[in-house]
């Protein structure tokens, strides 16, 4: 046993843990992790396992070797903690290797990535760069024995069987679980499903071989989701109401177990009344104007008068937030047209191009006869939005090619939002010459970053914020948004000189904040912490329409909720179970803005998931059981949404549900009682 502990197994096993260990702990440290708490001896465990079997590896070749080796992984592996602490601190999320392609989108901004890093990033090297100490200047001091090959084998597969049991039972076991957890240890384990988490509860370099194995073995959960069998809608005046019977027969015969959960778990959901608002807006026309990188540095009445015109003469949701997550823009594009929460670790939209949505802002607009069409001033680089479009509904979509208007392949120069809206006002006059009304749905770009660099449009009313001290990056942020603004303009005169202004509702609300400027800077201009209890992430969302009184709402939201506040705001017939997202006006709305990884937010408390701790903001407090119920709930909803974006469910439902709704006819013509068919 002696000779073993001065073995080449011990001592290549020493020289990989410690300074792993080293780099872990620091990056806790760095993001405000616990470092005394469950989490933190199952990452050690993961590490120990990690290190005894690749120590065993290089203990097969030559000493000199197995050092250059342990020092390459060791590089390797900070360098991987290193970059994750940037892509957290840049982008909001951890980059998995499911989003992998948005690594060609960063390479365009790099110079922002890496000047967005802090200095104290580099302390994740300083193990490494012990390391790398300690084994030249022991190089000739330290003899470690060789022992028998065979022999260290057997002892590495011991340890790490012994080492392996206790990590499963920190796994496997409730006791290691907080009490507000909603996602189960074993499954983030075994899907990876929520990074934020898994980097907490099982380290960065356990989020890696998480990740990994996640793409390498998926890995499906069969869930029965939490469901109220015995919630009965109260019918009064107000009750959207609807014959449930087709839907009730598909499930009965559904043999597919992850749709009839889904079916059952719809079913079961309470079904919104209508309210004051139902129909205000019925027949006007739709435009939605999703605002690239725009937060709360937009309510600027002398620079940017337009949007402060239509946000102050509008409905203006003063707490609306837009939650990053991977691949941010498109995600919360595709989640403000379905109502539906993206897969947090994937390009969702993108991945899942080509499936239909019945339920979509297009489709239940095209269910009344208006006619649809989207429209983005920049190419498919990034992503494929004629297809996914398309898919959704959307009747036309017009590229930056199709409109015919300036851009630049060079990713500094975007093309102009004022041009972009003057040619969508062309796109109108031409639609409303076939038909009455129109809906449309417009994403913006020139207020996209970078803004560490010259730009034609960063550069162009620079000049404006002229003396205010404001850093340079947010200077030049605040001159892309001029022309934004300009744009607004072009639009409402155009719609004012269309003689449809006030038969025209305008949805306008930010994608995200303007990531690439630090939460520092961004503090020098709005009158709040970016940094606290995810505020960078607050956004304006305004309803606006020529002939509405202006009012300021307070309830907490995000863009989950966009679809079926205008459904129920334009009268349409939909129903509200087929959306995860709540109309904003219906009594029993939940103020509630949930964020990526589980977090939430409203008047009450703050929610940090990673963390699970409340922060409260005043004497009210949840009790356990609320927050975990509240924690449920949203654990729910995100999976219910992955569950029908990954299997197709609503194609499935469009394309099986008219079969059953024969048989509920047939069944009435021979008057045959229903419950003895099922």
């Amino acid at each position: 046993m002696h000779k073993l502990l001065k073995s080449d197994f011990v001592y290549n096993f020493l020289i990989l843990f410690i300074p792993m260990l080293g780099a872990e702990m620091i990056f806790r440290l760095i993001s405000g992790a616990e470092l005394l708490d469950f989490a933190v001896l199952r990452i050690v465990l993961g590490l120990v396992i990690l290190s005894l079997v690749v120590g065993g590896l290089i203990s097969l070749v030559k000493h000199v070797i197995s050092n250059v080796l342990a020092g390459i992984f060791v590089f390797v592996a900070s360098f991987y903690i290193f970059l994750q602490a940037g892509f957290h601190n840049f982008l909001g999320v951890y980059i998995s290797f499911k989003t992998s392609s948005q690594l060609g989108a960063v390479t365009s901004y790099i110079k922002d990535f890496f000047a967005s890093f802090h200095f104290v990033y580099l302390t994740i090297f300083i193990p490494f760069i012990l390391l790398i100490v300690f084994l030249i200047l022991s190089r000739k001091k330290i003899n470690v024995i060789r022992v028998r090959k065979r022999l260290g084998v057997l002892w590495v597969l011991l340890l790490t069987i012994i080492f392996g049991v206790f990590y499963m039972a920190t796994i496997k076991l409730s006791f290691f679980e907080s009490k507000y957890q909603s996602v189960s240890n074993e499954e983030l384990f075994l899907t990876a499903s929520n990074p934020t988490i898994v980097v907490d509860q099982y380290g960065v370099l356990g989020f890696f071989i998480l990740d990994v194995k996640s793409i390498v073995y998926p890995v499906t959960i069969a869930e029965e989701y939490e469901s109220d069998e015995n919630n009965e809608q109260i019918i009064n005046e107000n009750s959207r109401l609807f014959d449930d019977r087709a839907w009730e027969l598909l499930l009965e015969e559904e043999t597919n177990k992850e749709y009839s959960s889904i079916d059952k778990y719809l079913l079961n959901r309470p079904i919104s009344d209508k309210n004051e608002y139902t129909g205000l807006f019925e027949d006007k026309n739709l435009i939605v104007l999703m605002l690239e990188s725009v937060n709360d540095i937009f309510i600027n009445p002398e620079l940017y008068p337009n949007f402060y015109k239509m946000l102050s003469n509008g409905w203006y949701f003063e707490n609306n937030y837009s939650p990053r997550n991977s691949c941010a823009t498109m995600n919360n594009e595709f989640s403000g047209m379905t109502s539906l929460y993206s897969i947090y670790n994937t390009c969702t939209a993108s991945t899942y191009k080509d499936n239909k949505y019945s339920e979509s802002i297009f489709n239940i607009f095209n269910d009344i006869g208006y006619t649809t069409f989207s429209a983005h001033n920049y190419t498919q680089a990034y992503y494929p939005r004629k297809a996914i479009h398309t898919s959704m509904g959307s009747k036309e979509y017009y590229g930056v090619e199709k409109l015919g208007i300036p851009y630049s392949n060079e990713y500094i120069n975007w093309s102009n939002d004022d041009e972009f809206l003057d040619k969508v006002l062309d796109i109108i006059d031409d639609k409303l010459s076939s038909s009455e009304h129109f809906m449309t749905w417009l994403t913006t770009v020139s207020s996209h970053q970078p803004y560490s660099v010259n730009s034609i449009q960063g550069d162009k009313y620079y000049n404006l914020t002229k003396g205010t001290k404001y850093p340079t990056d947010v200077r030049r942020y605040m001159s892309k948004l001029k022309i934004l603004d300009n744009a607004l303009g072009v639009l409402l005169e155009g719609l004012e000189e269309k003689g449809i202004l006030d038969d025209t509702v305008i949805v306008l609300y930010g994608d995200h904040y303007p990531y690439g400027i630090s939460n520092k800077n961004l503090n020098k201009v709005l009158p709040y912490d970016t940094a606290e209890d995810m505020n960078a992430e607050r956004v304006p969302l305004v309803i606006y329409n020529s002939e509405l009184e202006g009012q300021v709402f307070s309830q907490y939201t995000t863009y989950i909720n966009i679809l079926p506040t205008i459904a129920n705001l334009f009268g349409l017939d939909y129903d509200p179970r087929l959306y995860i997202g709540t109309d904003l006006f219906d009594e029993n709305y939940q103020s509630l803005a949930v964020f990526a990884d589980g977090s939430w937010k409203n008047e009450h408390a703050y929610y940090d998931a990673a963390k699970m701790k409340v922060k409260y903001y005043s004497s009210f407090t949840y009790s356990e059981e609320e927050i975990k119920k509240i924690n449920d709930d949203i654990a729910d909803y995100v999976s219910v949404s992955n569950k029908i974006i990954t299997s197709g469910y609503f194609e499935r439902l469009e394309k099986k549900l008219p079969k059953y709704e024969e048989k509920v006819k047939e069944l009435e013509e021979t008057m045959c009682p229903l419950e003895e068919v099922v």
